[in-house]
């Protein structure tokens, strides 16, 4: 695929989605101007990628960094709020301050800014569909049928859609990740978190629900397609592959060399140490997997995690590297830099 851009800006390129799309589109040799919030941080995921020039700032304060748009072709936008989940509580103020508005305050520099071409970074919590069915971009979901976060991106993604109305010479369009995995997973997000559990045997039992499982290298090939041959206003999805977390956590114990759970902890006890999560979360101001949100979450979006890719292989090309792969990436990377002893 031919690259018809010469400079990128990323937001987010510290997160496991933008920095392996910086590192994707280095390889091809744009250049990015890439957004973080720590230059260390930034210095850590970039090492060694020429071209690839550091922007301090986040969305919270998008006109401290604007200037910085200046002179790009396209950008990226991965950056979001997303771990209201690991804390418990409502996290409604800063998903709508970050997600919504920040998006929306992005892009209105971004067009003042000259820059025509916006890929957003959408997700499948924007669609829906009946238990077991195959779900495609057209099974939309209604904000009222939505929790927090889910309703932060759609509201996201209805921010792009009114810009684009109002700007008629706009070019945007929308890609749909999955529950991405992959290395350089600093934050670590909660796929990384899981394979650090098992890994060290920290995974009390199985939990129920089911997932769509993607590797981040795969969204960013997507992301970078949907900038060249998307469609204008299309939304596009890179789900990846559906698995039941009674399926996922064997082979990372088979991959890690480890025991693992074999039995579902029960719904009651789950929401038992949901709330015991919470409560420490509250006490220490750490982060945690499991919270009632999440439990509520795995509960009412159970086998919702088939999804049709019909539209982004035909359009973008799109094909999916096997999951086995993307599990021992995953791990090889965490254990080259330190977080688990090799072998």
């Amino acid at each position: 695929m031919n690259i018809n851009f010469e400079t990128a800006f990323v937001t987010g390129a510290t997160g496991l989605l933008g920095n392996n799309l910086v590192k994707a589109l280095h390889s091809q040799g744009v250049r990015v101007k890439a957004l973080v919030r720590s230059i260390a941080k930034g210095q850590q995921q970039c090492a060694g990628l020429a071209n690839v020039e550091l922007v301090q700032g986040d969305l919270n304060d998008v006109s401290a960094w604007a200037p910085a748009l200046r002179g790009c072709d396209v950008v990226f936008h991965t950056a979001a709020y997303f771990r209201d989940n690991y804390k418990g509580g409502s996290h409604w103020n800063a998903l709508q301050r970050i997600n919504v508005d920040g998006t929306r305050t992005a892009l209105a520099h971004a067009y003042e800014a000259g820059v025509r071409r916006w890929v957003q970074t959408s997700s499948i919590a924007v669609l829906n569909g009946k238990p077991g069915s195959l779900i495609d971009e057209s099974h939309t979901r209604a904000v009222e049928d939505a929790d927090d976060y889910y309703r932060s991106k759609i509201l996201a993604d209805q921010t792009v859609l009114d810009c684009m109305e109002a700007h008629p010479d706009l070019f945007a369009n929308f890609v749909l990740p999955g529950w991405m995995w992959g290395p350089a997973d600093i934050g670590p997000t909660s796929s990384g978190q899981l394979l650090l559990d098992v890994a060290k045997g920290k995974l009390p039992g199985l939990v129920p629900g089911s997932f769509s499982i993607v590797d981040a290298r795969d969204v960013a090939q997507a992301q970078i397609a949907a900038a060249i041959t998307g469609r204008r206003g299309e939304r596009y999805l890179a789900a990846g592959q559906h698995m039941t977390m009674s399926e996922l956590v064997p082979l990372l114990g088979q991959l890690c060399n480890v025991k693992t759970p074999r039995k579902t902890i029960p719904g009651p006890l789950l929401m038992v140490l949901a709330g015991m999560q919470e409560m420490y979360a509250r006490i220490t101001g750490k982060p945690i997997l499991l919270s009632l949100a999440t439990v509520r979450l795995m509960r009412k979006e159970a086998n919702r995690t088939h999804f049709n890719h019909t539209k982004s292989e035909a359009e973008l090309k799109l094909r999916f590297r096997p999951l086995e792969e993307t599990l021992a990436d995953t791990l090889h990377w965490y254990q080259t830099h330190g977080w688990l002893p090799r072998g």
